[in-house]
C-alpha cells in the first residue's frame, strides 16, 4: 500500500490483479523453464540488495507478467506506473544521478513494442535480464537454470494468450496454486541436481506465504497466521535439507503439497474477516498512512 497512490482504488490496485497472459510450451522441459522463471520473478530473493530488502519482486512492477499502472515508489517513481530503474537507492552499479523515470512496460504486450528483442536466436534477453538482476538491483549472480526460466517466462507472455477476464481476485487459493507451482518446479529441479535453484523455488513458495500473513493482520487471526508460519517453517526446513544434501526433500515436498489444501480451506474459511475481504482492505488502504 505505501507503494500506490493516495487515491488509488483499494479494490481495483490491492483486491484484484491482472489475468496472467502465458502460453506455456508443451515440451516439458522446456514447460519446467518457464515454471522455473515464473517463480523467480516472484521472489525479492532474486533481487536481493535493497529492492530485495524492501519486498520488492519482479513482479512488484509487472503484476502478473503485465504491467503496474499504480506502481509509486517514493524517490524513484515519477508519476504512477513508473520506475527509474538507474536510480542509486537499488543499483551501486547503474546510479546515474539523474531523476529520469520511465514508463513500466506490459511484458505480454506485442513483442515488437518491447525494448528488448526476444527471439531465441537473437541471444538479447539472456544479457539483458541478467543485468537486471546483478546491475540495476545489485541482486546475486541468478543460476544457468534460473536465468534460462526467466527468458523463458518473458518469451511465454503473449497477448494473444491473455484470458477473457482482464483481472481476477486475489484470494488465499490465489497465492496458494503460486507457491503450489514453484514447488513443482522445486522438485523439477531437484531432480535435475540443481538444489540452488530448487532453493530459490522454495524462496518463491515462502513468499507467497508471506503475502497470505500479511492480509491476515490483527489478533482475532493470530491462529491463522500461526499455521501460516508452521507452513513457512516446513519450507523452511525443506531448503536447509537442500543445502544439506539430504536425500528427502521431494517427499517433504510431496508431503507440504498434499497439507496444503487443508490450510487453504481453513484459510478460506477466515478470508471474510482478513484483508482478503474488499471491504475490509478498503478500510485499511485508507488509514494506512497520516492525512
Amino acid at each position: 500500500m505505501r507503494w500506490a497512490p493516495r487515491d488509488a482504488d483499494p479494490v481495483a490496485t490491492f483486491a484484484r490483479v491482472p489475468t496472467e497472459c502465458l502460453a506455456p510450451p508443451r515440451d516439458p522441459a522446456s514447460a519446467l523453464s518457464v515454471e522455473v522463471g515464473r517463480a523467480a520473478f516472484r521472489t525479492p530473493v532474486l533481487l536481493g540488495g535493497q529492492a530485495g530488502r524492501a519486498g520488492l519482486t519482479c513482479e512488484t512492477c509487472h503484476k502478473a507478467g503485465r504491467g503496474n499502472p499504480s506502481f509509486l515508489f517514493p524517490g524513484v517513481s515519477g508519476p504512477p506506473g513508473t520506475a527509474d530503474v538507474t536510480d542509486s537507492l537499488f543499483s551501486s552499479h547503474r546510479g546515474d544521478g539523474i531523476d529520469n523515470p520511465k514508463p513500466i512496460p506490459d511484458l505480454s504486450a506485442a513483442k515488437a513494442k518491447l525494448k528488448i528483442a526476444q527471439a531465441p536466436a537473437e541471444h538479447r534477453l539472456e544479457p539483458f535480464i541478467h543485468g537486471l538482476i546483478t546491475e540495476e538491483f545489485d541482486g546475486p549472480e541468478p543460476s544457468k537454470a534460473v536465468l534460462a526460466g526467466l527468458a523463458d517466462y518473458v518469451r511465454a507472455l503473449n497477448t494473444a494468450a491473455c484470458p477473457a477476464a482482464a483481472t481476477e481476485p486475489v484470494t488465499v487459493g490465489y497465492y496458494l496454486a503460486d507457491a503450489r507451482r514453484a514447488l513443482q518446479a522445486a522438485k523439477g529441479e531437484v531432480a535435475a541436481g540443481d538444489a540452488p535453484t530448487a532453493i530459490l523455488m522454495i524462496a518463491s513458495a515462502r513468499s507467497r506465504l508471506g503475502l497470505i500473513d500479511e492480509r491476515f493482520a490483527g489478533p482475532a487471526l493470530s491462529a491463522e497466521r500461526r499455521q501460516v508460519r508452521a507452513a513457512d517453517r516446513r519450507l523452511a526446513q525443506a531448503q536447509d535439507a537442500l543445502r544439506a544434501r539430504h536425500p528427502d526433500v521431494p517427499a517433504a515436498l510431496d508431503a507440504w503439497l498434499r497439507d496444503s489444501r487443508g490450510l487453504e480451506a481453513r484459510l478460506a474459511a477466515k478470508a471474510p474477516a482478513s484483508l482478503f475481504d474488499p471491504r475490509r482492505l478498503t478500510q485499511a488502504a485508507r488509514r494506512r498512512l497520516p492525512g
